[in-house]
C-alpha cells in the first residue's frame, strides 16, 4: 500500500477521541501524518502542531473539527491544496465540500477508522 501522508485536522492527545485513534491506525498502516490541532502534545510519536504551517505535499486531509469551527480553517485546509478531504461523521460541511471542488480537491463523506479496516483508505 502506498503513503497516503495524511494531515489529522482536531489531532488530539486524548486517547478516548476518534482522532487519537485515527492517528494512531494510519501511522500503523504505514502512512505518514502531520497532527494539527489546539491541543499541546503529541499522537503516534507525531507533535501536535497549530494550524500555522501550510503543508505543500497532503494527500489526504481527515478532518476531526465541527463544522462550526471549520470556517476558520477554510484557508488553511485550501491553501494545503490536498488530493482529498475526508469529512468524518459529525464534520460534514457542504459549504467546505463546494470550496475544496472548486478547488480541484475530491471529497469524501466517509470514516477513516472504516476505511482503514477495510483497506479502502
Amino acid at each position: 500500500m502506498a503513503d497516503k501522508k495524511t494531515l489529522v485536522l482536531g489531532a488530539t492527545p486524548d486517547p478516548s477521541r476518534y482522532a487519537y485513534l485515527a492517528s494512531n491506525r494510519l501511522v500503523s498502516k504505514g502512512h505518514t501524518i502531520v497532527n494539527v490541532g489546539i491541543k499541546t502534545g503529541e499522537v503516534a510519536g507525531v507533535p501536535i502542531e497549530k494550524p500555522e504551517i501550510i503543508h505543500h505535499d497532503i494527500d489526504t486531509v481527515t478532518l476531526y473539527v465541527g463544522p462550526q469551527h471549520q470556517p476558520e480553517l477554510y484557508n488553511y485546509i485550501l491553501d494545503t491544496h490536498p488530493k482529498r478531504i475526508i469529512f468524518n461523521p459529525g464534520t460534514e460541511n457542504s459549504e467546505l465540500r463546494r470550496l475544496a471542488n472548486e478547488k480541484g480537491i475530491q471529497t469524501e463523506n466517509a470514516c477513516t477508522l472504516v476505511l482503514l479496516s477495510i483497506d479502502g483508505y
